[in-house]
């Protein structure tokens, strides 16, 4: 758990983000402090990922800022970031299809140029995900949603990030893998990867998270600690299905 006067790692302020003349984020502020993990929660459509297409440059914005470590990285693209540590897990886990797993890992490398070090990571992606193990020679696509999920973790990591930004990572998975996924999350966590979450299933996403940030019709209308928002009526009412 971040203290309060760690280090903003993050910083969206008044971000406004139009789709042909349709403006799907209204005005949005929310920071990310060194050591936190961090959950924008919200319902389909609310404007999550195109927030999180925004801050890594896959979108251009229409209005607003985005720091990164007290810097302005507005107009940067995936790239530059990735090189600053700020890597990204996108919704669709976007893995190389014809790329075998190990070869997807390396890619995720592509910024380091440690070769004993990247080898040594790589382990350590088999260890946290023994089924890349397993598979560390099948095409990436030829392997289930789950697994696809895995791996486009292990690739993000791959890059030793300072801030992991998820995007929907349990979506459309089984029971089991989501149990997996969230487990891995928390892990991760834990071994010091400050982490901003977007994710749909509420209640995981809280559970995990030090604090919470509800985003409805492209702005934010609730923030606050993620076990206290775990028990906000209207948190439950909207979004934990009570």
């Amino acid at each position: 758990m971040a203290s309060s006067n760690a280090q903003i790692l993050l910083k969206v302020s008044g971000l406004k983000v139009a789709y042909g003349g349709i403006q799907a984020v209204k005005g949005v502020d929310f920071e990310v402090r060194e050591g936190e993990l961090v959950s924008l929660i919200g319902s389909n459509g609310a404007g999550k990922t195109t927030t999180m297409k925004a801050i890594t440059g896959s979108l251009a914005l229409a209005d607003g800022d985005i720091e990164y470590m007290g810097r302005s990285i507005r107009g940067q693209g995936p790239w530059d970031l990735v090189q600053q540590g700020l890597a990204m897990v996108p919704e669709g886990r976007g893995v190389f299809a014809r790329m075998t797993i190990t070869e997807n890992l390396l890619m995720g490398a592509y910024v380091r140029s440690d070769k004993a070090e990247i080898a040594a990571d790589i382990e350590k992606m088999f260890t946290i995900f023994p089924r890349l193990r397993e598979r560390k020679d099948q095409l990436a696509g030829t392997m289930s949603g789950g697994e696809q999920q895995m791996l486009a973790m292990g690739r993000a990591l791959m890059s030793r990030p300072k801030v992991l930004l998820m995007d929907e990572p349990s979506m459309g998975l089984s029971p089991i893998m989501v149990d997996k996924i969230f487990e891995v999350v928390s892990d991760v966590y834990a071994q010091g990867v400050t982490i901003l979450l977007v994710e749909q299933n509420a209640s995981r996403a809280l559970a995990i998270a030090n604090r919470g940030y509800v985003m409805e019709s492209g702005i934010i209308t609730i923030t606050g600690d993620a076990k206290e928002m775990l028990s906000d009526p209207k948190v439950r009412a909207a979004y934990l299905g009570e």
